[in-house]
């Protein structure tokens, strides 16, 4: 069965479509799949067809979102353990606390002592706060009969003696090398999602270079497609700056 994300939303929410396209080969694993012969096989639809799964872009999109943050001055808290982001802050001093208490972080619908969460906080959510911006998964929409099983074999490192381990060998599957798949998905922005978060998401977008398993072997390297909207819109990037300066 099928879900439309679009109707789980509300009807204000705005879609942008994003596209990833592979420059090398992908590695999603899908584990306790069956049905192939490698031990780590590649994650699909129920119609066969190839994915990056929602989670896994919203996770490391919020990770670098996190650092552009940092950088351009943003009080943010630290994910992804619930008693340190907000609004608990736990390990935080009174004084980094106190950054925290600023007009832009309020949200005056939650009780006084929950009012306030950070930028990030704000776009993906924390265990009090629900993440203003949803994502679909990514899916390759070429037919996947025309897409050969490619397995790649790997062995495993004893990281103590620097070598490689008896009795060891696996199989990876991935997608086939060098065809410029796309792959695309829908961002959703609900209502109450900060102004600066459409930027600031985009921007993030730009950091990811790579993509699901062996990164440093070369595989799940891509670049993005996305909106030109904003690429001139001096106004909307400023909002990034603390206080919209």
């Amino acid at each position: 069965m099928t879900i439309d994300l679009s109707q789980l939303l509300s009807r204000s929410a705005e879609s942008v479509q994003i596209t990833a396209t592979i420059n090398t080969a992908l590695c999603v694993g899908a584990g306790g799949s069956t049905g192939s012969l490698a031990d780590k096989p590649i994650v699909r639809t129920a119609d066969k067809k190839l994915l990056i799964p929602a989670s896994q872009i919203k996770g490391r999109l919020r990770h670098e979102c996190e650092k552009l943050a940092r950088g351009l001055g943003w009080p943010v808290c630290e994910s992804p353990k619930a008693d340190t982001m907000c609004p608990q802050l736990a390990g935080f001093t009174e004084s980094q606390k106190n950054d925290f208490y600023r007009e832009d972080y309020r949200l005056p619908e939650y009780p006084d002592e929950r009012q306030y969460h950070c930028l990030i906080c704000q776009i993906f959510g924390n265990p009090t706060l629900p993440s203003r911006v949803l994502f679909s998964d990514l899916i390759c929409n070429q037919d996947p009969d025309t897409l050969a099983e490619v397995l790649r074999p790997g062995v495993t490192i004893n990281r103590s003696r620097q070598t490689a381990e008896d009795q060891k060998l696996y199989f990876l599957e991935t997608s086939p090398a060098n065809l410029q798949l796309k792959f695309t998905g829908e961002i959703y922005f609900q209502p109450g999602c900060p102004e600066s978060a459409k930027p600031l998401i985009l921007a993030g977008l730009h950091h990811i270079n790579a993509l699901g398993g062996s990164k440093s072997a070369g595989l799940g390297w891509l670049c993005w497609k996305t909106p030109d909207l904003l690429r001139d819109n001096y106004a909307v990037w400023s909002a990034l700056l603390p206080g919209g300066a």
